[in-house]
């Protein structure tokens, strides 16, 4: 935390922003008509002699001058926690690293931003309970071309995050207790077995902005939307359709195109798949909902993903809601890619389904315990299919009589106890979790994104008087309410070769075919100078798989 407790005061032309609670810019005026991207490389004191203000101990205090809107309603001032989701906000990342980097006097491209962001991170602390990869430690690396004891740039927590500390600790300790307890671990210790993924429901709950009854952990995520679409899929000769995106995860299109088959209908009449239009990446919400009422008669469920595991695109949750509520839809969500990485409020928002894993953004390992809610809205109407032991009620589930006294809502699709190793590593991660909030986290990934953002169209825009410069397209959409933490770009080189340099030079990411490569800086571990390191290890990527690309154009034309 920075010691400095101040405000920022600009005209409108140059809009004030700020970010870390407790910490904030100096004062300044900025009279009207002076860009702040003007005056970047000035030092402190001479920003202040030209805005006819004196400078003293670091701090920058307005005289009295008659600039026209001194004094008046026009000049904002906004403190460093102002920074929401909203759309009409000024608040932008941009904004604020410009600030930032005004007041270090530097470049918003200088690493000097970067420490200083990383040093006023009231999170920081957190990336101390994750285990960092080396870069040595990475298949990958060619450590002629890095330091090996380094420790990796890590952007790869959207496929999977990195381990917890705690998880070692907390595998060691149910070993042991197996080791020396056997059966009697099943009701006895921190962690009894039979009820170990309720003794971390409290966090998980708070994640996804639900009810204690309407959320529980177990199985896979395929599984469950399995489990949920058996129950909220009941086609009918009206309503028989499923609606989602075109480019839904493979396990999300492929579980609607079997329940589709289960009950006998035809997949290419009853599979309602939304394309962006033509030449865009991702879709427009009025499209969606402009779908959703034309065909929302003949639709019986709608699924989406909270936020698009290809493009990034976080959509708009509340909305699709409401729209395919009122048409008469069940409307359920994969929030595989948004659950810890997105702020949720499924209860408020009146979702009636969703579903996640917990082994990206919840760092709970590859593999882990998933999650699945349903609206308590639903706890009487809806019923499990499919119905296992660990959904009969636990007051009377060892009585053994064979007569179902099944639990309400979510809890009633539960088929079996809990596997307790994986309790342990999603307990770990949701312990970390449990150390902040969502909002908290949320500021920092609008900001830590945005610096990624900005920094890869200060240096790999498209510059169409210079066709011979690679450059770098962000496929993620721009605006902060549209998107978590993944950028998803594409390379006007031969992404593969992109991939395979950056990958060589200790850089964790994932390329997705036809042409996407995923970056998500995670709030949780990133630091901004990670963010920094990423781009110019990207630089020396781009220029090897340039130099290749044009030695290969030579050798094709001897």
């Amino acid at each position: 935390m920075c010691a400095e407790q101040s405000s920022v005061l600009l005209s409108d032309t140059s809009l004030p922003c700020s970010y870390f609670s407790g910490c904030g810019n100096p004062s300044v005026f900025l009279p009207e008509g002076l860009p702040g991207h003007l005056i970047l490389g000035q030092s402190l004191e001479a920003r202040a002699r030209d805005c006819g203000c004196f400078f003293m101990q670091r701090r920058v205090f307005a005289q009295e001058f008659h600039h026209p809107l001194a004094g008046t309603a026009a000049n904002r001032r906004v403190q460093l926690n102002d920074l929401k989701m909203d759309p009409s906000s000024p608040v932008l990342p941009a904004t604020i690293l410009e600030q930032t980097a005004l007041r270090l006097g530097c470049s918003p491209t200088d690493e000097k931003l970067a420490f200083r962001l990383d040093q006023e991170d009231e999170l920081k602390h957190l990336r101390e309970c994750f285990c960092i990869p080396k870069v040595k430690d990475l298949p990958p690396t060619d450590l002629s071309l890095v330091d090996g004891e380094e420790s990796c740039v890590y952007f790869a927590g959207n496929s999977l995050g990195l381990q917890p500390r705690k998880v070692k600790t907390y595998l060691d300790e149910e070993l042991d207790k197996w080791a020396r307890t056997g059966v009697h671990g099943h009701f006895n210790g921190e962690r009894p077995w039979a009820l170990a993924d309720e003794c971390i429901l409290d966090l998980m709950t708070e994640l996804v902005g639900a009810k204690r009854h309407e959320v529980a952990l177990m199985n896979g995520l395929t599984v469950n939307l399995h489990l949920q679409m058996l129950s909220f899929f009941k086609p009918t000769p009206r309503r028989y359709k499923i609606l989602l995106e075109a480019r839904a995860f493979p396990s999300d299109h492929y579980a609607v195109e079997s329940q589709l088959r289960l009950h006998g209908l035809d997949v290419e009449k009853c599979m309602l798949m939304i394309k962006p239009r033509e030449g865009e990446e991702t879709l427009r919400i009025e499209d969606i909902l402009a779908v959703i009422e034309k065909e929302g008669d003949s639709i019986a469920v709608i699924l989406f993903s909270g936020v698009q595991y290809y493009t990034g695109q976080l959509f708009d949750i509340p909305r699709i809601t409401k729209t395919g509520q009122e048409k008469g839809c069940f409307v359920g969500f994969d929030l595989a890619h948004a659950v810890g990485n997105v702020e949720l409020h499924l209860h408020d928002w009146g979702v009636d389904f969703a579903c996640w894993c917990s082994y990206k953004y919840l760092n709970s390992g590859a593999g882990g315990l998933a999650g699945a809610y349903i609206h308590e809205k639903h706890s009487q109407s809806i019923k499990p299919v499919l119905i296992g032991w660990w959904g009969h009620e636990f007051k009377t589930r060892f009585l053994m009589e064979n007569k179902l006294q099944l639990s309400e809502g979510i809890n009633g699709f539960r088929l079996s106890n809990p596997p307790i190793l994986l309790v342990c590593a999603l307990q770990a991660s949701l312990e970390v979790f449990g150390q902040t909030t969502m909002k908290a986290l949320r500021r920092k990934s609008v900001l830590l994104t945005g610096y990624l953002e900005y920094l890869i169209k200060h240096y790999y825009n498209e510059d169409k008087t210079n066709p011979e410069k690679p450059f770098v397209k962000i496929i993620t959409p721009s605006r902060i309410e549209e998107r978590g933490c993944q950028l998803t770009l594409s390379f006007s080189l031969p992404i593969k070769s992109v991939f395979k340099e950056l990958e060589k030079r200790g850089v964790a990411c994932d390329m997705r075919e036809p042409n996407a490569l995923r970056v998500a800086p995670v709030p949780l571990y990133n630091s901004f100078h990670d963010v920094h390191r990423f781009i110019e290890i990207l630089g020396s990527a781009i220029t090897s798989s340039k130099q290749a690309a044009n030695n290969t154009a030579l050798s094709g034309s001897y």
